[in-house]
């Protein structure tokens, strides 16, 4: 992102969101949030995995606690459902690949000013059958 710190908008953050689901360890996810910092852009992520109906929740709750810890939110009840909505809009988007089978992967949570994106990079699998799939989630606050 060669923009200057006041130039962000919704397209950016959900960029940056996917950027921070894509990376592969926490080696390379905190040199990223480094980066983002340095723009101003607040980053959070999480791991996740099992069988994807009863991951849902677990998804959603993990999406809260990696925003608040890594600074992304306040705890405040706007702000825990701007990050929970977004990240049950990214989980829609992944229901008809994912039910009835097991999941993991990576969720990047960006927050810039108001806005706020949620980013799932999703491996669908069954045995060695893998599928792969992003879902993207945005509020503002």
């Amino acid at each position: 992102m060669e923009k200057t710190k006041n130039e962000f908008g919704s397209r950016d953050i959900a960029s940056a969101a996917i950027k921070i689901a894509l990376t592969v360890d926490r080696l390379e996810e905190k040199q990223l949030q480094y980066e983002f910092a340095r723009l101003g852009i607040k980053t959070a992520a999480a791991d996740f995995g099992g069988e994807f109906i009863s991951s849902v929740m677990k998804i959603i709750e993990r999406a809260v606690v990696s925003s608040k810890r890594e600074g992304v939110i306040t705890d405040t009840h706007a702000e825990e459902g701007a990050v929970a909505g977004a990240t049950r809009e990214a989980l829609s988007m992944i229901i008809p690949k994912a039910i009835g089978l097991n999941v993991g992967g990576k969720i990047g949570i960006a927050r810039y000013n108001d806005h706020i994106s949620v980013a799932i990079f999703f491996g669908i699998g069954l045995l060695h059958l893998n599928e792969v799939s992003i879902g993207l989630g945005h509020r503002v606050i």
